[in-house]
């Protein structure tokens, strides 16, 4: 991967022959990370998803400003307070031509939550789908949702003739190293569609032109290439190589800023970035402990929060360009995310616990951390290592790629870790979602709550979280919230570190919008003459 990213920084233009006609108009952006796959169920990642959400469509779609709009359903009710009807929309075709109706629906709901998926989370696995007629499906549940849909933007349906056709119904998982032919190809509803993919090199989109639905932007291309040096991305940028890089590090936003015909877009982002703990073995994998396992005592975990100076984090690290955070969500989705505190940063408290829970001289632990997946990501972990080194913490840093580093601490690994750093942005934008696929139980193939890496189960957060589902009355739900969230926060069960910020590099050639989630939507790229 340096290898290739040396050979983009000495002649990149060369990489980037490949052009559209001149009337054209072509949009070149580069991130951090890769694409790795085309297949929508294989990770639960925001770059990936976001991505696949200009060429694939679910039964609703997400505005700029994050506001669900009809998009393969064009309507839908609730018959009673446990069933749903979606109405489809006519007249949709996948990219190869063949008619987008409710069996494809119903192919999808089953092979979301199949073997290899790991979007599981998103529709309940007792939801009975059943097909009314060809443009009608119903959803039959155990218990009332009034969230059901939330986060279905990034559910997409696939063509269920195409899928079987190339034998692509299992999902190629992100921890599989023989891809499947969805891994390769693309086949969506979508405004746009693949017109070529290398994994991990480059990937070039189309505009759909028998896209059903309206596109604001004007782009006709646009070419994707993984930039994952930072340097090298910026300088794509400056030297006009790339109309759009992101992220860019919060060291270089004056930089881009200063130069002419570039402008940094900066903003608040929803994701948190937090670090979890192995709470759920006997025994780390990966300590110099043996016979048990620390982190199972609330005193190591306070210990591990109480050594980090996130402040100093935010100020040195970030640049200033993140928040502090004390609570697993953006207080935007939460109104009483301001009654929660962050423990205080206090080495010797620090010392004092882990003496108090039997080891004075601290110990080992390896930490799994990724490398171009969150901003600065490698750097806060070794913010962390050092913060915790001061208090007798040994860490040993595992930091690669994002694919190797999913593909390792996930279900599909084997929850691989004892000890990482991750993001997460509840995709129905509701704390439900926090709770339910970060703070459940889960068995060892992720069964349950499929995020929880560190294993952690309490029984009332459980319960509290199927509440939470089915609560209309927002004051009875946020307080049910409230005590979830306290209930975990009072345990450190994890240690939640900055909602950190939106930080892109843009041509003052493009105008584009700028989600709070980070997604890039083709649709409202518009490059000018």
């Amino acid at each position: 991967m340096r290898i290739r990213n040396a050979a983009l920084a000495a002649g990149i233009a060369a990489a980037l022959l490949a052009a559209a006609p001149a009337s054209a108009k072509t949009f070149k952006y580069a991130f951090q990370g890769v694409l790795n796959t085309l297949e929508p169920y294989a990770l639960n990642e925001t770059f990936t998803l976001g991505t696949l959400g200009n060429v694939y469509e679910g039964l609703i779609w997400r505005d700029k400003d994050l506001k669900i709009h009809p998009a393969l359903a064009e309507s839908w009710e609730v018959l009673s307070p446990t069933k749903w009807r979606f109405h489809l929309r006519k007249g949709v075709k996948f990219h190869n031509g063949n008619d987008f109706n409710a069996d494809d629906v119903v192919f999808s709901a089953n092979r979301v939550r199949s073997k290899g998926s790991d979007l599981t989370n998103y529709l309940n696995a007792d939801v009975k789908v059943t097909k009314v007629d060809d443009y009608t499906v119903d959803f039959e549940l155990s218990g009332p949702n009034p969230i059901l849909n939330y986060q279905w933007e990034f559910w997409y349906i696939l063509d269920k003739e195409w899928t079987e056709e190339h034998d692509a119904v299992s999902v190629t998982s992100a921890s599989d190293t023989s891809p499947n032919y969805a891994a390769l190809h693309a086949n969506g509803t979508g405004p746009y569609k693949v017109v070529s993919h290398e994994a991990g090199v480059k990937t070039v989109f189309e505009k759909n032109e028998n896209y059903w639905g309206k596109v604001e932007g004007n782009a006709d291309r646009v070419e994707f290439t993984p930039i994952t040096q930072d340097a090298t991305r910026v300088a794509a940028l400056l030297s006009g190589e790339m109309d759009l890089v992101y992220p860019i590090p919060v060291q270089d936003i004056p930089r881009v800023d200063g130069n002419q015909g570039t402008r940094a877009m900066t903003g608040p982002e929803l994701r948190t970035i937090f670090l979890g703990m192995d709470q759920r073995r006997d025994e780390l994998l990966y300590s110099n402990v043996k016979g048990k396992n620390p982190f199972k005592d609330v005193r190591v975990r306070k210990a591990f929060y109480q050594a980090i100076d996130e402040n100093a984090i935010v100020k040195k690290v970030m640049r200033g360009l993140a928040t502090p955070s004390a609570l697993m969500i953006s207080p935007f989705l939460y109104d009483r995310a301001g009654e929660f505190k962050r423990y205080p940063y206090d080495p010797k408290a620090s010392k004092a616990l882990l003496a108090e829970a039997g080891y004075p001289d601290g110990f080992e632990v390896g930490m799994d951390c990724p490398t171009d997946r969150y901003v600065n990501d490698e750097a806060i972990c070794q913010a962390v290592t050092a913060y915790l080194a001061r208090v007798g913490i040994k860490v040993d840093l595992n930091a690669q790629p994002k694919a190797k580093y999913f593909a390792k601490i996930l279900a599909s690994g084997g929850y691989d870790t004892s000890f990482y750093l991750l993001g997460w942005t509840p995709s129905s934008f509701d704390a439900h979602n926090v709770l339910f696929s970060l703070m459940n139980c889960r068995d060892d193939s992720g069964a349950g709550s499929p995020f929880n890496n560190g294993g952690w189960c309490d029984e009332k957060v459980d319960d509290l979280t199927a509440k939470i589902l089915v609560e209309n009355d927002k004051t009875k739900r946020d307080e049910m919230i409230y005590e979830a969230f306290k209930k975990a926060n009072d345990d450190v069960r994890y240690i939640p570190l900055h909602q950190q910020g939106l930080a892109w590099g843009v041509s003052d050639k493009v105008d584009v919008a700028q989600r709070a989630d980070n997604v890039l939507s083709f649709r409202y790229v518009d490059v000018k003459e």
